[in-house]
């Protein structure tokens, strides 16, 4: 802990300046963020715009090398991040939580340093020669949500940063000590000015959305948010990556082993407490084996430990802010008002602190309950019973996300089959959720538009040219 207090010395606003930031399962104070004002983020679009050419004209290899030296000392300061962000967002150290966020961002670091993006010969056939490259954007704008907090702003700072952009990052207003002190970590190695945070409130992501110096914004968090940044880039025509809300299908068919598959639908659905933006949110399975899937996840569930996330025994953490934990209890609540059939939890686990809410199962609920039908972004999962495939499809595509879906099924073949009607961005065959940094990621419909990951992410934070001749 003594490394966790060194790293908040460095980056904690002075006494009796900022505004406070409590430990998310405790509700003990942390530390105290600075709040910039628009005035400040002027001033820093001005500095980042002044670094940038300096930094493109480094060229790739330099500045994968740099990635990857800062990839080195995100490895060195792992656990101290880890604590901090344990603390801030409430997500455990074990499991897939805060541990293994914080290695995702070495990890994907170095891969998007590796990832390769050549120049692409259009045409050439004697007479013409036209040749396609990607040159930076400028300045980038990137906008982080509380729930994967270090990870999602690596996901927007690595490509941005590797094409010789620059960045400006402005954490959610809930966990901006584990960005800030991400960032602190990162600028031991990046030159000056190359990526600058800009801790506030929502006026200030508003006002840089908006900004004449930014050249693009990537932005991941609610739909809501997403429309009115669309319409304020109007203002500068900035580049846009938008990855949105989610409200998740798994189709389970008839032929799964319901034993085999518990855990694994466990995780997708409940990874950082549900907490995740591709986690799976609506379970649609088949009649025959519908009884034994929800016994299959009840006992996987009972098997689960939730609290403090410092304690090394719990994988489950509280949900970050009351105010979602006020949206899980509402909508478990209307469900058992229509219906819903509680399998597991179905009531705040107040024994534990403000914000737990345990694991809640809510079986014999349909479409047209609110559970179902919006996102829920928390420990409570919706399963809903089918009979004919081509319903369960029809109902899958019937929201207006469209993240992520995934089949589970035995026959490959069948569960490619139904995945290629689903209205998806990624669907996953028997998993849920899983990234990977070499393979492209985005939404369609109110899930955002634009790709991260891999080359096509890399094109993303390019501007392409042609040289013809």
């Amino acid at each position: 802990m003594a490394d966790t207090t060194q790293l908040l010395d460095r980056i904690t606003a002075p006494a009796g300046a900022g505004r406070e930031i409590r430990d998310a399962a405790t509700g003990e104070p942390i530390g105290s963020t600075p709040e910039l004002t628009v005035e400040d983020l002027d001033a820093a679009i001005a500095r980042a715009r002044a670094a940038q050419p300096a930094w493109a004209v480094l060229g790739h290899e330099q500045r994968s090398a740099l990635l990857n030296a800062a990839a080195d000392r995100i490895d060195e300061k792992a656990e101290s991040l880890a604590n901090l962000l344990s603390r801030e967002q409430g997500k455990p150290l074990n499991g897939p939580n805060a541990r293994f966020e914080v290695g995702a961002c070495s990890a994907w670091l170095r891969a998007t340093a590796a990832t390769v993006l050549e120049p692409e010969l259009v045409v050439d056939d004697g007479q013409t020669r036209a040749e396609l490259i990607y040159r930076p954007v400028g300045v980038v704008g990137a906008i982080s949500p509380w729930n994967w907090p270090l990870m999602i702003s690596i996901w927007q700072i690595a490509p941005s940063l590797r094409m010789g952009n620059t960045v400006v990052t402005k954490p959610s207003e809930f966990t901006p000590l584990s960005v800030l002190a991400l960032v602190s970590v990162l600028n031991e190695v990046l030159p000056a000015d190359v990526l600058i945070p800009l801790p506030g409130g929502r006026e200030l992501g508003a006002a840089l959305s908006s900004h004449a110096g930014i050249d693009k914004i990537m932005f991941t968090g609610s739909t809501a948010t997403g429309r009115k940044i669309i319409e304020s880039s109007a203002q500068n025509l900035a580049r846009l990556t938008l990855e949105l809300g989610g409200n998740d299908a798994g189709i389970v068919l008839p032929d799964v082993d319901p034993k085999a598959i518990a855990e694994d639908l466990f995780w997708g659905a409940f990874i950082n407490t549900g907490q995740t933006c591709a986690a799976l949110k609506r379970l649609y399975v088949h009649d025959s084996v519908y009884d034994e899937v929800v016994a299959a996840l009840a006992e996987v569930s009972a098997r689960m430990r939730m609290g403090n996330g410092l304690d090394e025994r719990n994988v489950l953490g509280p949900l970050q802010n009351h105010q979602q934990f006020t949206i899980v209890s509402d909508l478990v609540e209307d469900a058992k008002q229509h219906g819903g059939r509680v399998v597991t939890g179905g009531a705040p686990a107040s024994e534990l602190g403000e914000n737990f809410y345990p694991i809640t199962l809510v079986a014999d609920v349909s479409d047209g309950v609110r559970l179902v039908d919006e996102e829920q972004f928390g420990p409570a999962l919706p399963i809903i019973r089918y009979s004919d495939i081509d319903d369960a499809v029809r109902r899958a595509n019937g929201l207006d996300q469209g993240l992520g879906a995934s089949v589970w099924s035995s026959d490959r073949a069948a569960a490619r089959d139904i995945a290629a009607r689903l209205q998806a961005g990624t669907v996953w065959i028997n998993s849920h959720g899983g990234v990977d940094p070499r393979i492209p990621f985005g939404g369609v419909k109110g899930s955002g538009y634009g790709v991260e990951f891999g080359v096509e992410g890399l094109k993303s934070l390019g501007v392409p040219q042609i040289i013809n001749g």
